[in-house]
């Protein structure tokens, strides 16, 4: 212990020592383990909002935790946080608030938004809200022009997770308030504290007259040129050498988004710095190289000039990028998430991170607003390459809660009897009947949730509980065709959505049900931003188009499986067995014999030089889901490509994920009808090439069979509550349908 109070003493002496006022009163009596808790909450917040403590900072509370002496612990934790505390409160017994200047400098910067600490001594337990107050605040957008003159700033206190909104009745506990400047220069403001009606102290100790100083900011115009010369947008990640993150996340406005560290700027655009050094962070997605730069800023207009280079462009070689689930609003939108955003701003995402085509899916929450968006065809605002266009995941209404689904290029958006999200069928079959008889193309979104296994075997056969919102019913719609346009039979279910939840979960279901014969595709999504809200476009397929890209075109593409599966930093374009290249001709192959089949493809692959221990150690059911840093063999830079057949490798070459395309080829006995795909786990997947022997169907496994058999019956425990009175009879016959498919199947399968 000696040992470690001694190195929070070394780390203390590291923290800044410029104070603007007295410090504030230590608290002795508060219990040390709650108020580590609390202070770890902050932390993370002060990360979120772009305004992280300092390393000295940290290091100080991590050493605190391990210090074992109470007193001490808590002492230390005050010496590392009261530095950054603009503002100390304390609430006194009876719950009058008093109010004192803190040691954090008073500096903001012009048309920024900075985060501080206040500090709360809480003698009475109030549990309340902690709330603050100024007459210098900016008025409403309606105040009349006289209003505005005096107020220059605006503020508010953090309340959003990981922090409480209300404090916690500990003695001790650290806030957060974020202020807006919006001129430059010293400007004072009075600002008041309260946890609610007459808890002002007596002679307006609640309340402090604070100057301060805003640094003047400087426009920056930013350069971002592709490889080709041709102006375009890229991803800006920009910190300053605290570590503070521009333009502030603390209250951004659509296009930018405030749980994303990047803005998106167009080649042109300007934005407002503080003069200061800074790092900026700058790509366009997957295919890109990273380019980082250091920038120094002074007090007159700047350009910082870009010009990207990626280290493939599939595109050219004809297999086009897209994201099939991403939304414009609900999760993590920061503003009214019923509404969310336009498509405006939805565009600029998909153009910065080199996403051709993003499909943006209305769902519960956001349905009544978002749905006055969806026209049919791609939206106005697409400017080609680039095309978004408005569709549904059911979500949050109707059939949800045995499945999502993502439902593609369909021509109406309301499911007949009503014109909102109240009436829609509580079976997923039937919401995919409406949906396939206008030609839609659908699968389950997020296909993995209610599908977890306990082992990492592919296949495997333990049984899922089927108790989420993934590929659920689709263990029984799968079995079904149903009438497409003019009334020709079609597949219920055209694809399985991948990359966005664990891949063993997800693969695990699409390979038994490609081992009973069936012909689901594959496609990426990243269900943007609730399940990742990093950025669009984490899952990917890249659709081979002949010609120029039409989202018509791409959408046959996710239904013929002519694409593959990726995180976008591998790629596993032009793969083909005996010359039948995947997604074309059925992706069928037809030997009259059991034989030797040739597999070709190309394949490429992307790692940094160093290991990223963090993301390769973690277990597959946590996130990110896809990476190809989990492919790393050992610590190399080599990563495998495996040759699937019926869902077991059947053969492997390593490749060096050193970004070159190369050429691939595999020769692999097949001795019966059989599926054949490419991967690289967990980064990417080749949809199948079926290898039909003898015009027999492919019956790969009774275990398969079996297992896909007992699904139907769990899925039924778990779901058959959900399902309307009206629907039961509909449902009943459905899920009789798919037993009778397995049991014929089950008969029909020789060997294990």
């Amino acid at each position: 212990m000696a040992r470690t109070l001694l190195f929070i003493s070394i780390v203390l002496l590291l923290l800044p020592r410029v104070s603007f006022s007295d410090p504030l009163p230590v608290v002795e009596k508060v219990a040390a383990q709650p108020l580590l808790a609390q202070v770890k909450q902050v932390e993370e917040a002060l990360e979120f909002l772009g305004d992280p403590l300092p390393p000295a900072a940290k290091q100080a509370i991590a050493a605190a935790a391990d210090a074992g002496d109470e007193a001490k612990v808590v002492r230390a934790v005050q010496e590392a946080l009261d530095p950054y505390c603009l503002v100390g409160i304390e609430i006194n017994p009876e719950s009058r608030v008093k109010a004192a200047a803190g040691p954090a400098e008073p500096r903001l910067v012009e048309q920024g938004w900075r985060s501080f600490l206040i500090k709360v001594h809480n003698e009475a337990g109030v549990t309340a809200e902690l709330k603050a107050q100024s007459d210098s605040a900016l008025p409403m957008a309606n105040s009349p022009k006289s209003a505005v003159a005096d107020r220059w700033f605006d503020l508010q206190m953090y309340t959003a997770r990981p922090v409480n909104r209300t404090l916690s009745g500990l003695e001790l506990e650290y806030r957060i308030i974020q202020l807006y400047s919006r001129d430059e220069g010293k400007r004072s403001a009075n600002i008041s504290f309260n946890v609610g009606s007459g808890t002002q102290d007596i002679g307006f100790r609640g309340e402090l007259t604070v100057l301060f100083t805003a640094a003047p900011s400087t426009p920056v115009t930013l350069g971002v040129l592709d490889e080709d010369g041709k102006p375009t947008t890229a991803a800006f990640v920009i910190r300053d050498r605290h570590g503070r993150v521009y333009p502030s996340q603390a209250k951004r406005l659509a296009p930018d988004f405030a749980f994303q560290p990047q803005v998106y700027r167009n080649d042109g655009e300007t934005l407002r710095l503080p003069a200061g050094e800074y790092s900026f962070a700058v790509t366009r997605g997957p295919e890109y190289l990273a380019e980082s730069r250091d920038v120094t800023v002074g007090d007159q207009p700047a350009k910082v000039d870009f010009h990207l280079k990626r280290w493939i462009d599939p595109s050219k070689l004809g297999w086009w990028s897209g994201d099939h689930h991403i939304h414009a609003a609900g999760c993590a939108h920061y503003t009214k998430p019923t509404e969310g955003v336009l498509a405006g701003d939805m565009i600029r995402h998909c153009e910065g991170e080199d996403l051709k085509v993003g499909c943006n899916l209305t769902w519960g929450p956001c349905f009544d607003f978002q749905k006055q968006f969806f026209t049919g065809q791609i939206d106005k605002v697409s400017q080609y390459p680039y095309l978004l266009r408005y569709d549904i995941e059911v979500s949050g209404f109707g059939s949800h809660k045995s499945g999502h689904l993502c439902l593609l290029r369909l021509k109406d958006d309301i499911y007949p009897g009503g014109n909102s999200d109240q009436h829609w069928p509580t079976l997923c079959l039937n919401t995919l009947k409406w949906a396939k008889a206008q030609g839609a193309v659908c699968g389950p979104a997020h296909s993995g949730w209610g599908l977890a296994v306990p082992a990492r075997d592919l296949p495997n056969y333990n049984i899922p509980p089927y108790d989420g919102i993934g590929a659920n019913e689709y263990i029984v719609d799968v079995t079904h065709t149903l009438p497409g346009p003019g009334g020709k039979p079609v597949p219920a279910v055209d694809f399985m959505s991948l990359v966005d939840t664990p891949y063993v979960w997800e693969l695990n279901m699409w390979y038994q049900t490609l081992n009973c014969g069936f012909r689901t595709r594959a496609s990426g999504e990243t269900d943007f931003p609730c399940i990742y809200g990093e950025r669009v476009g984490i899952g990917r397929s890249y659709v081979k188009l002949d010609g120029k890209l039409d989202f018509n075109a791409w959408c046959d593409g996710i239904q013929a499986g002519r694409c593959y599966v990726s995180d976008g930093r591998s790629h596993l374009p032009d793969f083909a067995v005996n010359e039948v290249h995947v997604g074309e001709s059925g992706s069928e192959l037809r030997l009259p014999q059991p034989g030797k089949v040739h597999v070709t493809l190309k394949a490429a692959a992307l790692l940094p030089e160093h290991p990223a221990d963090d993301i390769r150690s973690r277990p597959y059911d946590q996130a990110p889901y896809w990476h190809l840093e989990r492919a790393r063999i050992a610590d190399s830079r080599k990563v495998p490509v495996e040759l699937i057949v019926n869902g077991s490798p059947a053969a492997r070459q390593e490749i060096e994920a050193d970004g070159t395309l190369r050429d691939l080829s595999f020769d692999v006995d097949i001795s019966r009808s059989s599926w054949v795909a490419v991967r690289i786990l967990p980064s990417s997947h080749t949809n199948p090439v079926f290898v039909l022997v003898g015009d027999k169907p492919i019956r790969a496994s009774k275990r398969s069979a079996d297992w896909c058999l007992k699904g139907v019956d769990r899925c039924w425990s778990q779901k058959q509550k959900f399902i309307a009175p009206g629907e039961m009879d509909d449902a009943k016959t459905a899920y009789e349908h798919a037993r009778g498919v397995y049991r014929q199947i089950l008969g029909e399968t020789d060997g294990d």
